[in-house]
């Protein structure tokens, strides 16, 4: 099949730090390539792949982050030549499957990224049928408007090769993610305040909202916490791998419907069980009570407890759970079987 995989604009492909999207578009490009495939990846400058590369930003355009001219530039890029393809997968956040929805050309299949709101569901509406949505977890796909078809459900991926196990691990804490309510650092923080654990913050804070929320609610915090805390600004890829091989466990306390979460792979890849609370996927992602424990959200008593289990868990346990469930070659096989399946019936809607 001829395909082409269409990134944000954003940031390279793959990542050199924050970027779940860009990791899932690097391996879907390179592992459909290297299934024999012609893959196309539109994505910014810097990116690297075993596929094609094509590029309408000489530098990734970050610091226009948001900006829909950069994106609608980018969008129209990829499909004024889609039909040059027998397929488009598209990984944009609105203008792509807008443009998609519209005119004739080969299927185009939209994975969804985020989490539901009002105005991802409008969208949703007006785009599908004719655009194929793909959902990353059952639970993002269950919260889709009824009248909304879900084509498939397919869980991202992670090239194990780039999450090294390490079996020893130190006695920290740690917890990755955006400064934001929603990612739960402050509930991080309060975990470690009641266990007495030292905690490192590996945390992306680059956009506005991100250094609002910092200054507002998490440096305060930080100054008033008994434990030592730790505080890693948006680290890179090494860093964050370092810090998730040693870490005794990583703290996901979500306080949003969690459409996926690549950080619970990405720690059990590194042999680090994961503890979560039990809204959106996570219950998906984390074997409970094999490579870590999902508990009731907003339950912080349970959710400690849980903290000090996971010294109980097997390192090993937490390797084969990420590697038997979330390697890049499942999902490259999972996206392949379903572009198949939509090419050859000629395009037509097709839903669970």
């Amino acid at each position: 099949m001829r395909i082409l995989q269409v990134a944000p604009p954003w940031l390279p492909v793959p990542p050199s730090s924050y970027g779940g999207i860009e990791w899932v578009v690097s391996g879907l490009a390179d592992g459909l390539t290297e299934a024999g495939h012609e893959v196309t990846l539109l994505a910014s400058g810097g990116s690297t792949t075993e596929a094609r590369l094509q590029t309408v930003f000489d530098e990734p355009p970050f610091g226009q982050f948001g900006d829909t001219r950069i994106e609608t530039i980018h969008a129209l890029a990829a499909h004024a030549r889609r039909g040059e393809y027998d397929l488009v997968h598209d990984h944009t956040a609105a203008v792509g499957p807008a443009l998609g929805a519209l005119g004739k050309g080969p299927p185009i299949v939209h994975t969804l990224h985020g989490a539901w709101n009002e105005l991802e569901t409008m969208l949703a509406r007006l785009v599908a049928p004719p655009v194929r949505l793909v959902a990353i977890s059952h639970d993002q796909a269950a919260g889709c408007p009824p009248e909304v078809p879900i084509t498939a459900v397919i869980h991202n991926g992670i090239p194990l090769d780039r999450y090294p196990f390490v079996a020893d691990k130190d006695d920290f804490l740690l917890f990755v993610g955006r400064s934001n309510r929603e990612k739960g650092p402050a509930v991080a923080i309060e975990v470690a305040r009641r266990l007495g654990r030292t905690l490192v913050l590996a945390i992306k804070v680059n956009e506005p909202y991100e250094h609002q929320y910092w200054d507002e609610v998490l440096a305060p915090l930080i100054g008033r916490s008994n434990p030592d805390i730790e505080v890693v600004m948006d680290p890179h890829h090494k860093e964050k791998v370092d810090l998730m091989g040693a870490a005794s466990a990583v703290l996901f306390p979500v306080q949003w419907r969690e459409p996926f979460g690549l950080v619970m792979p990405e720690a059990n890849a590194c042999g680090t069980p994961v503890v979560a609370f039990d809204l959106g996927s996570p219950r998906e992602i984390v074997a409970d009570g094999t490579s870590g424990f999902v508990v009731s959200h907003g339950d912080l008593e349970a959710f400690c407890t849980a903290v000090e289990r996971t010294r109980e868990l097997d390192p090993q346990g937490c390797r084969r759970h990420a590697a038997e469930h979330f390697s890049v070659e499942r999902m490259v096989a999972d996206y392949e079987r379903l572009f198949e399946t939509i090419v050859g019936e000629g395009g037509g809607p097709r839903s669970l």
